[in-house]
């Protein structure tokens, strides 16, 4: 039969045949004694160790008991080192490995896509993978979830200096409402928009230099004045509206005002889905 032909398989029914036969050999052991044993042999304790007339004879531990306790920690350590978990099949490597080779093919046949098919592309993973929280038009179903038309603009910016942030779990925790006026917090996102976004580009060029100022007096302390977030004090900046900032919330999760987002990163998305998905959302955005 093709199931013994698998060592695995074959070592199996070996081992459940030993412990079968090796507990009907003991059973019959144990019966045995019963059978023929006497109340008599040298207490524990003497005579006066005896409670009610039950006492606990001083006997040895079995040699048998030495011998198999030893075994088994043997076994135990050339199964965890030799055997079957760490040289065996295991289903988990063949799915990450077949991810893998696909990844690595997807990526050579999409990678020089269009940005309109890069679009496309990504509102096929979106609605597959995103709408049942974000909603088919990505406004979060009526703040069931982020709204993700304002996400990677100015205007996501300009919530977040309003709302708050919970954040990807840096060190400098939760981010609080900063308390600025509405013409501040647009200079702000003007200026990270336009000089630490990889995105470079802004709807309002003119607050880009008093962005600048305010930006060094009240977000820099976190941030850095650079916007990089200073190793893993705060989010970098540099990233916000780009491919690798979605790839990052996408391996982490987020949790947030709304509710939580777990981690997509046992979906394996490869990086041109991750930059079409990007693309998708940027263009919910319409018209700069």
């Amino acid at each position: 039969m093709d199931i013994l032909k698998d060592h695995i398989n074959l070592f199996t029914l070996g081992a459940a045949l030993v412990i079968l036969v090796a507990t009907l050999s003991m059973s019959s052991s144990l019966f045995k004694a019963m059978r023929e044993s006497k109340a008599d042999g040298e207490l524990y304790g003497g005579k006066d160790h005896s409670y009610d007339g039950i006492g606990e004879f001083l006997n040895d531990i079995p040699t048998g008991w030495i011998i198999s306790f030893l075994a088994i920690i043997v076994w135990g350590l050339w199964y965890i080192f030799m055997g079957y978990p760490m040289s065996g099949f295991s289903q988990i490597g063949q799915y990450n490995k077949e991810v893998a080779t696909y990844n690595k093919n997807f990526e050579a046949r999409w990678q020089n896509l269009k940005e309109k098919d890069l679009e496309q592309m990504g509102q096929g993973i979106f609605l597959v993978q995103c709408s049942q929280c974000h909603g088919l038009e990505a406004t979060g179903l009526n703040n069931t979830a982020r709204n993700l038309v304002n996400w990677g603009k100015e205007e996501g910016i300009e919530e977040v200096i309003a709302q708050g942030s919970v954040g990807l779990g840096y060190q400098a925790g939760e981010m609080p409402p900063l308390g600025l006026s509405p013409e501040d917090s647009k200079a702000v996102a003007s200026y990270v928009m336009a000089d630490i976004s990889a995105l470079h580009h802004t709807k309002n060029p003119q607050l880009v230099q008093k962005g600048q100022a305010i930006f060094q007096s009240t977000c820099a302390s976190c941030h850095g004045a650079d916007g990089k977030g200073q190793g893993s004090m705060a989010a970098d900046l540099t990233r916000y509206g780009t491919p690798a900032f979605l790839q990052e919330i996408l391996d982490k999760g987020k949790k947030g005002h709304i509710g939580e987002m777990p981690s997509f990163a046992y979906r394996h998305f490869s990086h041109t889905q991750v930059k079409a998905l990007a693309t998708y959302i940027q263009s919910l955005q319409g018209d700069e």
